[in-house]
């Protein structure tokens, strides 16, 4: 699939790190360093306009490096970037660490996945089919 782009950072187009990778990084496009003190948020700019196929959405999501050793997510994970959407991608991120954390130009602060999406109709009726777990819900099926 090829995904139009216009490239305004100061860095190279996001790639796969492997050849199995779901998620590109996405890099920090700033003039200077951010710093994100404990439990701050802060809307991060990647320079990067995208138009993503009908039928497609992209999905922000954490590093999972960034989140284990630092603290930093992505505060509305994941996030959605519509496929009609032609503003820059920016990133929205959380410090949840009690250590300031230092955002700097060019630094991989997500990652994004492509994926298909479908749009769902409403069916309204009365009564809804039956299930073995039916109601039960969170940790019903817990000890």
């Amino acid at each position: 699939m090829k995904i139009k782009v216009v490239n305004r950072s100061k860095h190279a187009l996001p790639t796969y790190a492997t050849a199995h990778s779901a998620g590109m990084d996405l890099r920090a496009n700033l003039d200077n360093p951010i710093t994100l003190k404990p439990f701050e948020r802060a809307l991060i700019p990647t320079g990067l306009y995208i138009e993503l196929p009908e039928g497609y959405e992209a999905q922000i999501r954490p590093r999972s490096g960034l989140a284990l050793k630092k603290g930093i997510t992505v505060l509305n994970s994941p996030g959605t970037i519509d496929a009609d959407y032609r503003g820059e991608v920016c990133i929205i991120l959380i410090n949840l660490s009690s250590e300031a954390f230092v955002i700097e130009d060019g630094e991989r602060i997500c990652q994004m996945v492509v994926a298909p999406y479908v749009q769902a109709g409403w069916e309204e009726v009365n009564v809804l089919g039956e299930t073995i777990r039916g109601e039960g819900g969170f940790g019903h099926t817990g000890v």
